[in-house]
């Protein structure tokens, strides 16, 4: 079960939306071994396609340095389908190199509202999981398979 914070939520929507109709892409950061999601790092999608994201080497490397430096890890990776539901594609579980992660995927299809749905991908396994939204206090409702306004 992925517990968020409506504020993160609620940004990584924004980047979402901001970067349609290519896909957007980044990382919530938290404090390592936690599994609490604490900082939103939108990061630039290398590829700026519709159809498939990829971090900037670069951009990576530096931000998993600093996240390192302030004793975080990626507690989840996001991205953006832009014309395709909020599910991993081939491509994305090929890609998934962080079995302790979240992944965490927007569909901006719909102009109105953001279908978001968080999966566990571990050696090519796919495992949906609830994601409940918390206030920021601690209290939540399970929004699995949302769609967000």
């Amino acid at each position: 079960m992925l517990t968020i914070a409506r504020s993160l939520l609620d940004q990584v929507i924004a980047h979402a939306r901001a970067d349609h109709p290519d896909e957007a892409c980044g990382v919530i950061a938290g404090p390592a071994g936690s599994d609490r999601p604490e900082r939103v790092i939108p990061m630039t999608n290398a590829e700026r396609s519709p159809t498939f994201y990829r971090f900037d080497s670069m951009e990576q490397l530096r931000v998993w340095r600093e996240m390192d430096d302030r004793g975080e890890e990626p507690v989840v990776i996001y991205h953006s389908h832009t014309a395709t539901p909020a599910y991993p594609s081939r491509t994305d579980v090929s890609y998934a190199m962080e079995p302790g992660a979240h992944y965490l995927l927007v569909s901006t299809r719909d102009p109105g509202r953001a279908e978001v749905r968080s999966f566990r991908i571990a050696d090519g396994a796919v495992t949906e999981e609830d994601v409940v939204v918390s206030d920021g206090e601690g209290g939540g409702r399970p929004a699995a398979r949302a769609a967000l306004r």
